[in-house]
Parts: C-alpha cells; sequence; structure tokens
C-alpha cells in the first residue's frame, strides 16, 4: 500500500465541515450525524468504512442534498462540491449538478433501476438531460457506456428484468458515469454480488477512476475493498469518524480501539483454526447516545476519562487523526502491532 497523494487542501472536490444531521421521529430524535469533516482531494478515493448504522449513506446523501425532510435535517455544518454550496442551491440547481458534477451508486441495484424502461433508455436519458445532445447521439452514447461496463451494447434495447443482478450493478454504474462526474459516491455496490462478479464491478470502477481522474467516495462495511481501491479510509462510529488517515496510517498504523476491534474480527488466512474475535455489545442507540464516548460500552481499555466527554480530534501526523480520550494518558496503546 502506497501513500496517498499530498491533499490538495486549497482546491479539493469535497469539503464537508462539521455536518450535523438528525432525523425526528416517533420514537424520538434519531442523531445520525455528529459532527462530521471530509475533505477529498481531486482524483483520490476515500473508504467511509463502518457498522449497519454509523451514518455512512446518511452523509452520502446529505451530500447530494437527498435527506427526506421531514423528518430528516441537516442541522448545520457546510458541504462545498467543486465551489458549489451544496446547502444554498436551488432545487433547479441541484438537479443540473446531480448526475453531472456527482453521481451515486445506491445500494440494492434492483431497485434503482426502473421496470418499465430499457437499460438503454435510462442511461441515455441522464446524457441528453446534462450533455445538450440530441436523443440519436444520447443512445448512442449510451451503447458505449454499456460496452465500457462490460455488457454487449446490442443488450441497450433490453429491460432490467432480463439482466442478472450484477448486470444490473454495471447498469447503474454506466448511469452514475455516463456524464464523467467528477465526483462518484458507491453505496455498498457490490453487498449483493458474488465474490467474481464483485472483483469484476470493481476493476470496472477502477479503470474508470484512471481514465476520468474520478474521485470516489466507497462506502463499505468491507476493510478488503477498501484495501483493494481507495487511498484513504475513514472509520465511522455512531455518527463521527473515530480514525482517519491514508491506507498505511490506518492498516498498518492503527490507534484507534474500534479499528482494532474491526481488523480482529476478520478471519486470518494463514491460520484457519484461529478463532474469530467479534466486538462485544451492540452499538448505541442513537436517540439515546451516551455523555462521553459512544464505543466506551464495547471498549476493552475504557476509563473513566471516557465517560466525561466526546472526544476530541487527535492527529497523530498530517493525515491521521483519532478521536480517544485514552490518549490523554502518554503511556496508552492499543495491543495491536505495527506493520511494516
Amino acid at each position: 500500500m502506497n501513500q496517498v497523494p499530498i491533499i490538495n487542501k486549497e482546491d479539493p472536490i469535497l469539503d464537508v465541515k462539521n455536518l450535523v444531521v438528525h432525523y425526528d421521529t416517533e420514537d424520538g430524535l434519531v442523531k445520525a450525524v455528529n459532527g462530521v469533516d471530509i475533505l477529498l482531494g481531486r482524483g483520490n478515493a476515500l473508504g467511509l468504512v463502518g457498522e449497519t448504522g454509523a451514518g455512512k449513506t446518511t452523509i452520502a446523501k446529505a451530500i447530494l442534498r437527498l435527506i427526506p425532510s421531514p423528518p430528516g435535517l441537516i442541522k448545520s455544518g457546510s458541504i462545498i462540491l467543486d465551489h458549489n454550496d451544496m446547502l444554498k442551491q436551488s432545487q433547479r440547481e441541484l438537479e443540473m449538478i446531480r448526475g453531472k458534477d456527482v453521481s451515486m451508486i445506491f445500494q440494492d441495484p434492483m431497485t434503482a433501476l426502473n421496470p418499465v424502461f430499457s437499460v438503454g433508455e435510462q442511461i441515455a436519458e441522464s446524457i441528453f438531460l446534462h450533455e445538450k445532445v440530441n436523443m440519436t447521439e444520447a443512445n448512442k452514447r449510451a451503447r458505449e457506456m454499456l460496452e465500457l461496463v462490460g455488457i454487449p451494447s446490442e443488450r441497450a434495447t433490453e429491460y432490467p428484468h432480463q439482466f442478472s443482478g450484477g448486470m444490473k450493478q454495471r447498469v447503474v454504474i454506466a448511469i452514475a458515469l455516463a456524464c464523467h462526474a467528477k465526483l462518484l459516491i458507491a453505496d455498498e455496490p457490490t453487498t449483493a454480488l458474488d465474490v467474481t462478479i464483485q472483483a469484476q464491478v470493481l476493476e470496472i470502477m477502477r479503470s474508470i477512476r484512471q481514465k476520468y481522474k474520478t474521485s470516489l467516495i466507497m462506502i463499505t462495511h468491507d476493510l478488503g475493498i477498501v484495501a483493494e481501491i481507495c487511498d484513504e479510509v475513514a472509520v465511522m462510529y455512531a455518527g463521527r469518524i473515530v480514525e482517519k488517515g491514508t491506507l498505511v496510517d490506518v492498516f498498518n498504523h492503527t490507534r484507534h480501539p474500534y479499528t482494532e476491534g474491526l481488523f480482529d474480527s476478520l478471519p486470518n488466512p494463514l491460520d484457519r483454526k484461529a478463532r474469530l474475535k467479534p466486538i462485544p455489545g451492540l452499538m448505541p442507540d442513537p436517540t439515546n447516545l451516551p455523555k462521553g464516548c459512544s464505543f466506551a460500552s464495547r471498549c476493552r481499555y475504557v476509563r473513566e476519562t471516557c465517560l466525561q466527554s466526546v472526544p476530541e480530534p487527535l492527529w497523530l501526523s498530517d493525515s491521521h487523526m483519532i478521536r480517544c480520550s485514552a490518549y490523554k494518558d502518554s503511556n496508552f496503546y492499543i495491543e495491536r502491532k505495527d506493520v511494516e
């Protein structure tokens, strides 16, 4: 794993600061995202990792201004996407930005496609709306996009029900990339796919990144996918980023106890008899987050200081950040060894 290129902090593709998103439900106020910062350089790929319910998809929807309101509310923060203040855009302006400047691959390809239109029509629609070309040219480019993701162009006239799950996911990727978006957000794009198709989809995304210099946010719970396709990784827990850095920072120099727990819970391919080490307990109720560190009830290193207040960001280097109150003790360390 190589160190990520230095982020152009003067002109990033995405700058999210102190993002807070709540959902006002019958069960109480769900604090889904609680002060998230993301700075993504042009052409870089960020892996957003964490358990179900950590807030990963909510961040993606907030970036595209797709949080349903009600019950959702972007309570505070700022989202600057390619110089556009996303929180100040009109609905008309957002429609022009989505698909052109930023696209999203949604989690379930089975429901992302319209069953009554051919796949070619659905790709061509995005091109026609954003690229100022006639429908003949849009249909031609739609066929080219199908070929790019490994589907014969003659299948453009077929409908979603005629495609397998893996093929549908390729169609969804083709739609997302049809207008060469500057930022691609992929929400668990390989979850429903078998291992072989998963590898093919990741290879397509990697090649398209290289060809068009597309920036990427990969939302996943799979650290293997992050290692394969991303430059940086942000580990989320209970609506906060608890560890963030380059792949070398987080994979080789793990510092947060939750990140350590994620790595320890993975199977060991070198020792097939080794027992898995699951993280005990469950993520806290987002309607009733604790006063201190949200991970404290599951952490084997917990101490009194962890229970008193939410941990502040601690920068270990220019690229490596953690939130862990235990490091107020200069002698504190986790058991996971550094890997060189």
